[in-house]
């Protein structure tokens, strides 16, 4: 059983689509086995992250901007792939360092996240994008 979700960015940062995955769970009615997750582009990632202080968000965009800065920051000169912009291959350097894929348990039917724990898709561009994130449910 599979689900394809698309997650409408509006630039760079953080998008919690928990919910979305938690709903397709229900439906499939299925009480235990593995929830896979994974994004198809090459300038974003997945991740698992705190859900409950949006400054978590705002400083791991902070903190990702800072170590990897546009393709024209001068620290970037080394680039050759510039074409799509200054900030195309930073988002793909990013999606390199994270992520692009997901496992979580499922167990007695939800997902076994911890209390504080989100799924999040991390845009890497600066631009809105449509991301696609494959859903697929293992029983077992």
């Amino acid at each position: 059983m599979h689900r394809i979700l698309t997650i409408a960015t509006r630039g760079q940062g953080l998008y919690e689509f928990t919910g979305e995955v938690a709903g397709f769970l229900r439906e499939s009615g299925m009480q235990e086995g593995l929830l896979t997750l994974f994004v198809r582009h090459t300038s974003c990632s997945l991740l698992i992250q705190e859900n409950a202080d949006p400054d978590v968000q705002r400083d791991l965009t902070a903190f990702f901007s800072r170590l990897v800065p546009p393709s024209d920051d001068p620290s970037m000169a080394y680039l050759v792939h510039t074409l799509e912009g200054p900030d195309d291959m930073p988002a793909h350097i990013k999606a390199a360092m994270m992520p692009v894929s997901l496992s979580i348990p499922v167990i007695d039917g939800r997902m076994a996240l911890g209390t504080w724990q989100g799924i999040y898709l991390f845009e890497h561009r600066d631009r809105p994008h449509e991301r696609q994130v494959v859903v697929k449910l293992i029983e077992g």
